[in-house]
């Protein structure tokens, strides 16, 4: 797992904009339990769902407050993670 900032930092202004990319959608959404309670109050996540192959390309610089992926294979690590670093102002990438 590789995390780029403290994941809540930022956050506790508004409801986050989301980005969850891989294809087990429960697995990922797990990630997320529990951070409301963290932040004193109640949250309403925006949450944007892409698949394992789509690429973040599509989405603007700083599209999302935090984006959650699977771990792509060694050969696009590279490219998924400066997407990823693009797109998102907090990102996190787990091994599954």
């Amino acid at each position: 797992m590789l995390r780029l900032a403290p994941i809540t930092s930022g956050l506790a202004l508004r409801n986050p904009k989301i980005l969850l990319g891989g294809n087990h959608q429960p697995t990922l959404l797990r990630y997320l339990e529990g951070w409301p309670k963290r932040w004193g109050r109640p949250r309403t996540f925006q949450v944007q769902f892409v698949g394992s192959d789509e690429t973040l390309q599509r989405f603007a610089r700083d599209s999302f407050d935090l984006a959650v992926v699977q771990a792509p294979k060694a050969e696009n690590l590279e490219s998924c993670v400066r997407e990823l670093v693009r797109v998102a102002r907090q990102g996190l990438i787990t091994r599954r």
